[in-house]
C-alpha cells in the first residue's frame, strides 16, 4: 500500500491507528507530536513503553513502528500543528488521522483538510464512549457542517475531570485505521456522511446520518472562512489580545511576578489526584468544586493567581472569585502544562 497518512497526535487514539497502519504496511506514517511520554500516558497510549518516559513520542512512536514493520516510511514532525506549519505539512500527505484530544487542533486539521481537500479521518473518545466519521470527502460533509462552533470552554470538560477508560480509545483509533485502510486501497463503504458512535458500556454501536451543510462557513457553497484562523481564540482556550490582559499570565509574566519581593498567592483549584501528582511551588490548594464553601479561607489584601492544568478552570475560578469581590485575581493561560513546556522542562506532565 503506498498511500501516505498523517497523524495528528500519537497519544490514545493515534497509538493504535498507528500500529495497526504500520502492521498493515501502508507506505508512509507521518506523525505530529510535540510531547513527550509520560508515565500516566502508559494506561492508554500503548505505543509507548516505560523505557519511552521522558522522551519525545515522535521519536518513541517511531522506534516502535520501524521495529514493527521495518517496511513502513515514518516521519516525524515533533512540532505543535499550528496555523502556521499546518498547510505545509497536511499537503505531504493523501489523508489525515485527527487523533486530537481538544477542540482547537480538531477544527484547525478540519479547515486544514478542507483547504488542501485532504479527507480527515475523525475521532473523540469521552469517558466510555467515542466517536468515528470521515470528514472532507468529496461529496461528504466537514467537521464544521456537525460542529459549526465550538461549545463555551467552561462547558467542557476536562480529560482529567471526565476521565477515560483506556481501553476505548483502542477501539476508536483501531477504527479510524479501518477507515483510513479503506480510503486509500478503495475498499468498501467509509463513513463519510455518517457519524459512528461507541458505547463501552453496552458494546453496542449505532450510526448518524450528516449531510453536507450548504450553509458551511468552510466548505458550504459561499464559504467566509478561507483560511486558517487563530484556533485557541476560536475555542475560547485564550483571547487575541492575551498578553495585553491583566487577568492573564504567561508562564514568563507568572515567573517574574513570584520573583517579586511580594508575590501573589499561587492558587491550584486541580483534583486531588493532580496535586499530588505536581504542583507549582508554595501553592495553596483548593479544588474548583470546593472553591464556594472556602472561600473565605482566601486573602483579600493579597493578589491571587490561580492556575489548573490547562486554564480552562482557572478562568472559571477567576470569573467566580471576581463575582465574591476580589479584585486582584489572574490566571495561568494554559495551566501547569504551559509552565511545565516553558518554565520547567523537567517537571512532570500529564
Amino acid at each position: 500500500m503506498a498511500g501516505r497518512v498523517l497523524l495528528v497526535g500519537a497519544g490514545g487514539l493515534g497509538s493504535p491507528a498507528a500500529l495497526y497502519l504500520a502492521a498493515a504496511g501502508v507506505g508512509t506514517l507521518g506523525i505530529v507530536d510535540d510531547d513527550v511520554v509520560e508515565e500516566s500516558n502508559l494506561q492508554r497510549q500503548v505505543l509507548h513503553g516505560t523505557q519511552a518516559i521522558g522522551t519525545p513520542k515522535v521519536a518513541s512512536a517511531t522506534a516502535r513502528l520501524r521495529d514493527l514493520n521495518p517496511m513502513v516510511a515514518v516521519e516525524s514532525h515533533p512540532d505543535r500543528l499550528t496555523s502556521a506549519n499546518a498547510l505545509d505539512i497536511v499537503r505531504g500527505y493523501d489523508l489525515v488521522i485527527d487523533g486530537s484530544d481538544n477542540f482547537p487542533t480538531r477544527y484547525l486539521v478540519n479547515d486544514a483538510c478542507i483547504f488542501t481537500g485532504r479527507p480527515d479521518v475523525y475521532g473523540a473518545i469521552f469517558r466510555f464512549e467515542g466517536q468515528v466519521s470521515v470528514f472532507g470527502a468529496a461529496g461528504g460533509p466537514c467537521y464544521r457542517c456537525l460542529f459549526r462552533d465550538p461549545p463555551p470552554p467552561e462547558l467542557v470538560p476536562s480529560c482529567e475531570e471526565a476521565g477515560v477508560l483506556g481501553v476505548i480509545p483502542g477501539v476508536i483509533g483501531t477504527l479510524q485505521a479501518l477507515e483510513a485502510i479503506k480510503l486509500l486501497a478503495g475498499l468498501g463503504e467509509p463513513l463519510v456522511g455518517r457519524l459512528l458512535l461507541f458505547d463501552g458500556l453496552k458494546s453496542g454501536m449505532r450510526e448518524m446520518s450528516l449531510s453536507r451543510d450548504p450553509d458551511c462557513p468552510v466548505c458550504g457553497e459561499h464559504p467566509t472562512i478561507t483560511t486558517l484562523q487563530d484556533y485557541e481564540a476560536l475555542c475560547g482556550m485564550r483571547t487575541s489580545d492575551e498578553a495585553a490582559r491583566p487577568d492573564d499570565l504567561t508562564p514568563s509574566d507568572l515567573a517574574a511576578w513570584l520573583a517579586e519581593p511580594r508575590p501573589p498567592l499561587l492558587l491550584d483549584v486541580r483534583e486531588d489526584w493532580e496535586w499530588r501528582l505536581v504542583h507549582l511551588d508554595g501553592a495553596v490548594h483548593v479544588p474548583l468544586g470546593s472553591l464556594p464553601g472556602r472561600v473565605n479561607e482566601l486573602p483579600r489584601d493579597r493578589p491571587i493567581a490561580v492556575y489548573c492544568h490547562h486554564g480552562q478552570r482557572s478562568r472559571r475560578a477567576l470569573d467566580f472569585l471576581r463575582q465574591t469581590g476580589f479584585e486582584r485575581v489572574s490566571h495561568l493561560v494554559g495551566g501547569v502544562e504551559a509552565w511545565a513546556r516553558e518554565q520547567a522542562p523537567g517537571m512532570t506532565r500529564y
